[in-house]
């Protein structure tokens, strides 16, 4: 790889600066591990947080556990975030935490290769080269937008970009706009937008559950009581983690959990929409709890505003200045949204990293992503996935696993500097053992056997995705870096 001889090789390199990255990079610190950089293709950190900025982007998990554990927040101004909040968190948890200065933005990795006789791993990236004994990934689940490659979409003259990349120099104020999807970036764009468009075509493929928000402004009072008692907020945060970890049991074993949840959200249809007709068509066939539910008490009402459509026959092809749906009917537009998610099983990070046989992690999984823990994956030596393969959640907070891969992370270097080791690679029959009970357990679950087509699913039609149990329980699995499940190897 040009350039790299000669360069400093870091003790670990971390590729992205969301929650994970610069989570692992703040324990490294208070670790005493200040040898580390930080990668981040962005223009600041933040993640997920600081690419979406879609009107209306806000966490559906509530403020006090979607946070880190050692980084209380008590100036959440509600009970569920919005994503201007967050990225201000994350800023200040980068300043706090003393790791700026560890953060290489605007630095996309190129390219990533294992050096078996170096015991090294050695980047190219956008700003230069870059040598680690450890490398760390932690590109985000929701990092690559997902867009349907549309008949006619090379000859539309209008705006056309996807939520994840949303044009604020496109002022929509008395345009008429048609929005691809209804899943939850769809539901929280559509009415925020609404009101200003002149007319807004909802193409919707499938129809969400949605409940009821229970978002509300956190009062000053009791933001000043979480400032002079953090203990008040650390109870707030474990009440709500013990609220919500109950609905795994629904989700994983005993449909009868979700039962309630599923009446609550035909309630709140009824509720909403009076006309039998399009609540029926927008009723959903599948299991609740199959795709990941939306909260919303704006969904319902902006799609019966007069100028706003639901269209459920798909999009035919695209004209110079209009779109034709499945049906034929054609409707002239100047704007398109795409509000069509994600495709986590297909990371282009995995192209880019290359493990001990000069393989890309990519050609590896062959379009199923697996890995031990969701964090090492074999024939990739001293390689640690933050966010990786099965690690994903329906119920609860994702910053509780990515906590809980940091720690064991932590444990990986602390095994190799106490054993003397220069790599660890996990066992290929380890992996495999891991991955068979995986997924014996997810094909018993609501994702599995709800009735509906979602992200969860890779190209190959196999959950890799979704962890299937309680957070507490994988926290127990990654407590301890168990050096037995590894090969290690003495430095060189």
């Amino acid at each position: 790889m040009p350039g790299v001889e000669g360069t400093h090789v870091h003790e670990v390199a971390i590729v992205g600066a969301g929650f994970g990255g610069l989570g692992m990079a703040i324990r490294l610190k208070q670790h005493g591990v200040d040898d580390y950089v930080v990668i981040e293709r962005g223009e600041d950190v933040g993640g997920t947080w600081w690419s979406n900025s879609y009107p209306g982007c806000q966490c559906d998990i509530p403020s006090n556990l979607y946070s880190f554990s050692f980084a209380p927040n008590p100036d959440w101004d509600r009970a569920y975030p919005m994503r201007d909040q967050i990225l201000a968190y994350l800023r200040d948890c980068a300043d706090r935490f003393g790791v700026r200065p560890h953060v290489r933005t605007s630095s996309e990795l190129l390219d990533a290769r294992w050096i078996a006789d170096e015991q090294r791993w050695e980047l190219e990236t956008s700003t230069g080269p870059v040598a680690a004994r450890v490398l760390v990934a932690s590109p985000g689940l929701l990092s690559e937008p997902f867009t349907p490659a549309l008949p006619g979409l090379d000859r539309f003259e209008g705006r056309a970009f996807h939520t994840a990349e949303w044009d604020h120099s496109d002022d929509l104020t008395g345009k008429r706009v048609a929005l691809l999807g209804s899943g939850a970036s769809g539901v929280q764009v559509v009415p925020e937008i609404q009101p200003i468009v002149e007319r807004l075509h909802l193409f919707q493929r499938t129809p969400p559950w949605v409940i009821p928000h229970p978002d509300h402004a956190v009062a000053t009072g009791m933001r000043e009581v979480y400032r002079r008692v953090p203990g008040m907020q650390k109870l707030s945060r474990a009440g709500i983690y013990a609220l919500r970890e109950p609905m795994a049991l629904g989700m994983t074993r005993d449909r009868r959990w979700t039962k309630l949840q599923e009446l609550n959200a035909r309630l709140h249809l009824r509720r909403q929409v009076p006309d039998p007709e399009l609540r029926a068509r927008l009723t959903p066939d599948y299991e609740i709890f199959c795709k990941r539910i939306i909260l919303s008490n704006k969904w319902y009402p902006a799609l019966q505003e007069p100028n706003v459509d639901l269209i459920s026959s798909g999009v035919r092809e695209l004209r110079e200045h209009s779109i034709v749906d499945g049906d034929g009917v054609e409707r002239e537009i100047d704007t398109l949204v795409f509000a069509t998610g994600f495709k986590p099983a297909e990371l282009p990070i995995a192209e880019r990293i290359h493990g001990r046989e000069g393989r890309s992690l990519a050609d590896v999984w062959a379009g199923s992503p697996e890995a031990y823990l969701g964090t090492t994956v074999t024939g990739f030596p001293n390689f640690l996935f933050i966010y990786g393969p099965n690690v994903n959640l329906a119920h609860s907070s994702i910053v509780y696993m990515l906590e809980s891969q940091i720690a064991y992370a932590l444990d990986a270097l602390d095994t190799m500097r106490r054993t003397g080791a220069g790599e660890f690679d996990v066992r290929p029959a380890v992996q495999d053992a891991y991955n068979e009970e995986l997924q014996g357990r997810l094909a018993q679950t609501v994702w599995n056997t709800g009735g509906c087509a979602s992200w969860y699913f890779d190209r190959n039609g196999r959950n890799s995705i979704q962890w299937p149990g309680f957070t507490f329980e994988y926290r127990r699995l990654t407590k301890r870096f168990d050096a037995a499940d590894y090969r290690l190897s003495r430095s060189s």
